[in-house]
């Protein structure tokens, strides 16, 4: 049962990160990423932090790879996409403070950490510590309203619900045995 567990877990973290580096170009412009956010959400309300951190770093790390995306894919992502899983996780399953998570995590903490990393890594000397603040911002709020929209769609059909329990049934069964 753990293995038919993993596997699900496996599969739907794949499946995540495919589905973010495809959909990331969408809306994109330098520091705004909104479809990155989206998935972010997504992920950490389905699968929690640990799988949202991830998710968001393997999807930069891809995007860098292989479509030349600076190193904005990982500041502007893996601290959103953690702050979302944690505050989904405090608040005991609010749609909105996920969406709170990535805004805080992304637009704020990701922009400003993403100043050190171009201005010194990068070589763009003309950046301001919160040059991306209001770019990261509006794409997590870009994002994070179609994720507010779609996951309210799926808990008041039930679907969300049924996804969550099938990606953490098989520990809950192993845990009570």
């Amino acid at each position: 049962m753990k293995k038919r567990s993993n596997l699900l877990k496996m599969v739907t973290l794949a499946m995540f990160v495919a589905m973010g580096v495809v959909i990331s170009p969408i809306l994109r412009v330098e520091g705004m990423c909104p479809m990155a956010h989206l998935i972010n959400i997504t992920c950490a309300v389905f699968m929690g932090p640990g799988y949202a951190f991830l998710c968001a770093l393997l999807i930069g790390i891809i995007r860098m790879a292989f479509m030349g995306i600076p190193p904005l894919a990982l500041t502007g992502a893996v601290f959103g996409a953690a702050l979302s899983g944690i505050f989904y996780k405090l608040s005991k399953g609010k749609i909105i403070a996920a969406v709170l998570g990535e805004i805080i995590g992304t637009g704020i903490i990701g922009a400003i950490v993403s100043y050190p990393v171009m201005t010194y890594l990068w070589g763009r000397e003309e950046l301001t510590l919160f040059f991306y603040v209001p770019s990261f911002i509006m794409g997590t709020l870009i994002g994070g309203s179609i994720a507010l929209v779609l996951l309210l769609h799926l808990k008041a059909t039930g679907v969300l619900t049924k996804i969550q329990n099938s990606l953490r049934d098989e520990d809950r069964k192993e845990k009570a045995a």
